[in-house]
């Protein structure tokens, strides 16, 4: 019963259906649904019956941003930036270091770790573009502050194993850390919570060998060069897209 009481879908719900008819007849009405009574308190002392899919939590504004190169060389590897408006704002400088090292792509979008919707929307990505990417330099947690640190932490497996499909067989993966913002930042950015995403995020990354690139470390450098509350500025891009396309190097070579 467990299975069926966890999805959701009509196919499942036509299913557990069919399953409870037959255990009716069988059982019959009565006794049945004594059974299910008397195993509900245990389900759901052990946390597994009737959990919910994780719901979505819409921003006032979301977006996706996709950038490939218009004439990719196909002598060179190809790698990913992945991430949100962060990474959107290194992209042109990460594109100018890495000229004639590869072909750089961008995947940038609002949807946070906790909302199912950004496997899907990764998985649109990948079908569309049809690229195996030799390096995937990936960042998210500066949106989605309707969700809490634990739902962070549940959904990040999903993200890595989402990106992991975007690798050639023996490519890698780099984590970039969440930035430093300030104290006046807007929907419920917060440098605590930043600060907690990071040590969820790098438990998951360390724990599974990816490198890391620790741009939350070199920005608390560069406090003076906010642009806004959450981005940096000119300056400021350009000493974190030259980091990132340093550690992207490195990841090419290994």
């Amino acid at each position: 019963m467990q299975n069926f009481l966890l999805d959701e879908s009509d196919q499942m719900r036509e299913q557990f259906h069919r399953r409870m008819t037959k255990l009716a007849a069988v059982y019959g009405r009565r006794k049945l649904l004594q059974g299910i009574l008397a195993m509900l308190p245990l389900a759901l002392g052990s946390g597994h019956i009737l959990a919910s899919q994780p719901r979505s939590i819409p921003e006032e504004i979301e977006w996706t941003w996709e950038v490939r190169p218009p004439h990719p060389d196909a002598k060179l590897p190809n790698v990913l930036l992945l991430g949100d408006s962060i990474s959107r704002n290194y992209f042109p400088e990460v594109t100018k270091d890495l000229t004639g090292v590869a072909n750089v792509y961008l995947f940038a979008v609002s949807t946070s770790v906790g909302d199912p919707r950004l496997s899907h929307q990764i998985a649109a990505f990948q079908t569309m573009e049809n690229v195996r990417f030799r390096v995937v330099h990936f960042n998210n947690g500066m949106h989605g502050w309707g969700y809490t640190e634990s739902q962070y932490k549940a959904g990040f497996p999903e993200l890595l194993h989402r990106v992991r499909t975007l690798v050639e067989k023996d490519g890698s993966l780099v984590w970039a850390t969440i930035t430093p913002v300030k104290p006046n930042a807007f929907n419920g950015a917060t440098n605590p919570r930043i600060e907690e995403r990071n040590r969820i995020a790098l438990d998951f990354v360390r724990a599974e060998g990816i490198a890391v690139d620790d741009q939350h470390t070199l920005m608390l450098q560069h406090l003076d060069l906010y642009e806004d509350s959450v981005h940096f500025g000119p300056a400021g891009a350009t000493i974190m897209g030259d980091q990132v396309a340093a550690t992207i190097r490195v990841a090419l070579r290994e």
